[in-house]
């Protein structure tokens, strides 16, 4: 059983920084990890206090794709060995708890045409380097939208590994919309059968939505996926409040709505995704105290 930490945009929007703490570049929540390092340290310290056991690298966004939006894209390999530092800083004096490099899906997705194949697997190899060899304990690829983005970004994850000489866990996680399906139209199982050729680690759901929107999809999962399962919803679907994104499920809620999945559908790897804070991450780990994922029938 691991728990993950929650949201990192929510929580340093919640921290009000100064503006001098984004060098000119607002709104780009990766610059932190070098111009405001104690910040960020001080963020996964909030979440391994709740309760968490792996903090994610303030990385989603640290590809030369989505850098390039903000002129940043020849600092990939300063900004992600930062943000390694930074969660390695935080979980230093804390034993049993890790590090994930994570890697969100960009802002360009190839089977829509938004970008060439080959470009975004450089992005991702240069991304994934640097993250390596900066010292993670494991990978993440979220929110994930598009199969093509997915493939390639396992190809190219596992030749680095291979070029490295590294063993790391490798995860991924997809968003699924109400409409029960990625952003591109594929389904969950069409999703699975995409991924299960690779040695992955886990796989499973993240952001989108809440707990209980999630429900039909780790059924699913939980009789027809071999190995581990994660999930780390939003706190609830998001709403527009007077021109604001506003999550309403609150922590009590949000780990009442999380124990089953993992009491009785098998999941073994929980935490949050937008709007959770570390109290929903506390609320979680003291609903799963002493609580074992079920063991699941996979069907063949």
């Amino acid at each position: 059983m691991l728990i993950f930490d929650g949201a990192t945009g929510t929580n340093i929007q919640r921290m009000q920084l100064p503006a001098s703490a984004w060098d000119g570049k607002e709104g780009c929540n990766e610059l932190l990890n070098v111009t405001a390092p104690g910040a960020i340290q001080a963020l996964h310290g909030s979440f391994l206090d709740a309760g968490a056991q792996v903090v994610e690298t303030n990385t989603f966004g640290a590809s030369s794709v989505v850098l390039a939006e903000y002129g940043l894209e020849h600092r990939v390999a300063e900004i992600n060995a930062a943000a390694v530092a930074n969660a390695r800083a935080a979980i230093a004096d804390r034993p049993g708890r890790w590090v994930c490099g994570s890697l969100g899906p960009g802002t360009k997705l190839p089977s829509l045409g938004h970008i060439e194949p080959r470009k975004l697997a450089d992005s991702y190899r240069e991304q994934l380097v640097a993250l390596v060899e900066a010292g993670v304990d494991l990978l993440l690829f979220e929110t994930c939208q598009d199969l093509f983005q997915i493939k390639l970004g396992l190809v190219t994850v596992f030749e680095v590994l291979e070029k490295l000489g590294r063993d790391i866990p490798v995860m991924v996680s997809v968003t699924v919309e109400r409409t029960g399906t990625l952003l591109v139209g594929t389904d969950i199982a069409a999703a699975a059968v995409t991924i299960e050729p690779f040695p992955v680690f886990a796989f499973g759901l993240n952001c989108a939505t809440g707990p209980a929107d999630m429900t039909s999809h780790v059924h699913w999962l939980q009789h027809n996926w071999p190995r581990r399962i994660s999930l780390m919803p939003n706190q609830g679907l998001p709403e527009i409040v007077d021109g604001q994104t506003a999550y309403r499920l609150q922590p009590a809620e949000f780990a009442r709505q999380m124990k089953p999945f993992v009491a009785e559908c098998g999941v073994s790897i929980v935490g949050g995704c937008c709007g959770t804070t570390p109290e929903h991450i506390r609320a979680l780990a003291e609903a799963l105290r002493g609580v074992q994922p079920a063991k699941r029938e996979v069907e063949t």
